[in-house]
């Protein structure tokens, strides 16, 4: 596990670097699977904010999801003869809405439910688009040992 969130944090800054580092003039575009492999780690991310009652975090967090696959359909609307933008739609919007709604209200339940709503929808969009191979689940351990998941005692 401590490998995976390695590659993922290895994958992400050397996305950021490579943005920087694009010379002026050009553009640098992310690949879907870095887009993803983004999401992934916010999904985790989510998991572990909401299990720890920090729903400031678990906010954030999904705004963040959003934005990626935002940028998914921004940057590739269709992969691989795959509308991007259609598939997303269809398996994404209600499951987001329910663990928005879910965080919103603090609600434990709910959020436990609204999750693995959203984790099933990932799994579902992945075997229509033929990565049925990539199966998403709950995460088992915190994939950051420096961030704390619980929320600030102020």
């Amino acid at each position: 596990m401590r490998f995976i969130a390695l590659a993922v944090s290895a994958l992400t800054i050397s996305c950021a670097v490579e943005a920087a580092t694009t010379p002026a003039g050009t553009s640098y575009t992310p690949g879907l699977g870095e887009i993803m492999s983004a999401t992934q780690m916010r999904h985790a991310k989510i998991w572990f904010a909401g299990k720890a009652g920090n729903w400031e975090l678990a906010h954030y967090e999904l705004d963040e999801i959003r934005e990626g696959l935002d940028d998914a359909v921004t940057f590739h609307p269709v992969f691989k003869n795959v509308p991007v933008s259609a598939m997303l739609d269809q398996f994404t919007a209600q499951p987001l809405a329910d663990l928005d709604a879910a965080v919103a209200a603090k609600d434990r339940t709910g959020f436990r439910k609204a999750y693995d709503s959203l984790t099933g929808a990932c799994n579902a969009c992945h075997q229509a688009a033929g990565h049925g191979f990539i199966v998403i689940k709950r995460p088992g351990a915190a994939p950051f040992s420096n961030q704390a998941f619980t929320p600030k005692t102020r």
